[in-house]
């Protein structure tokens, strides 16, 4: 069942990222047309389209990953480029979804373990739309954050109430979290006041606020604050050296996107990293 529940979550993954993207995308092109001043958006109405020549796509052509790699990253129609974010969107939310199957035992799990997994995944799902959004923009929305933090209190409220029912209340249930919370969202809403938004962006607190309420303890957030960073330098040092060498301009770095990977990766492996810690 283990085996069925993963492929099962993979495909269901890189599905909704696909779906992700997309809806990732359509909010953009509907701010932008409000900017405008144009509430109707004809590109908006209609089905996936081709983002250059605006032909509706057919169904053969929205297959997660492997339509991508069938038409080589470009349209069929006018044969420009998809670009990456897609096929990046569909692997890593399938990979997601994977990984996050470890945080629950398919074998003794009550009800309530699966209402907490059920809730992680959907949360798991506003931050990989809120890393996409940002990825491509460099923007997080305002609404997105909002329900990270109110399914983040959700799930936080689901894990005491389980806790509870197997042992007696402790105080550390609640400074725990509030101390999670201090080291990641507290050190980024630092960040930003210092540097006046030039360092870190005024929503990625916000989005550190709903990462550390789920994990829980300030263990966990300090790990999710050390990969996030590691990953960022790993990832972007490169890019950022080399973008500086042709136009001798500063690169920003969308941090969002690294923050939610540090999430996935810290979240599912919270049981193993409880015991190193």
């Amino acid at each position: 069942m283990e085996i069925f529940l993963r492929i099962a979550m993979f495909l269901i993954g890189a599905c909704l990222g696909s779906f992700l993207c997309c809806q990732a995308r359509r909010l953009h092109l509907r701010e932008e047309s409000l900017v405008k001043g144009n509430h109707k958006s004809s590109r908006l109405s209609r089905r996936s389209i081709c983002l250059h020549c605006h032909k509706q796509l057919k169904w053969y052509d929205n297959i997660p990953i492997f339509s991508w790699l069938i038409l080589r990253g470009k349209c069929r129609r006018c044969h420009k480029k998809i670009g990456l974010a897609e096929l990046l969107s569909e692997i890593a939310t399938g990979i997601s979804m994977v990984l996050l199957c470890n945080t629950i035992n398919t074998l003794s799990a009550t009800t309530l373990d699966w209402t907490v997994f059920a809730t992680s995944i959907i949360f798991a799902l506003i931050l990989i739309f809120l890393a996409i959004y940002d990825g491509l923009y460099g923007e997080l929305p305002s609404l997105c954050l909002v329900l990270s933090i109110a399914c983040a209190v959700i799930i936080l409220g689901l894990k005491i109430w389980a806790n509870l029912s197997i042992s007696p209340f402790s105080p550390t249930l609640i400074t725990d979290p509030l101390l999670a919370v201090i080291i990641l969202g507290g050190l980024y809403l630092v960040l930003y006041l210092i540097s006046k938004g030039k360092w870190v962006g005024d929503g990625d607190w916000l989005l550190g606020t709903a990462i550390a309420i789920t994990l829980g303890t300030p263990w966990l957030a300090l790990v999710a604050l050390f990969l996030s960073n590691f990953l960022a330098c790993l990832v972007m040092y490169p890019v950022v050296k080399s973008t500086t060498k042709r136009s001798k301009s500063h690169h920003a770095i969308h941090f969002g996107p690294f923050l939610v990977m540090a999430f996935v990766l810290t979240y599912s492996f919270a049981d193993f990293l409880s015991i190193i810690f």
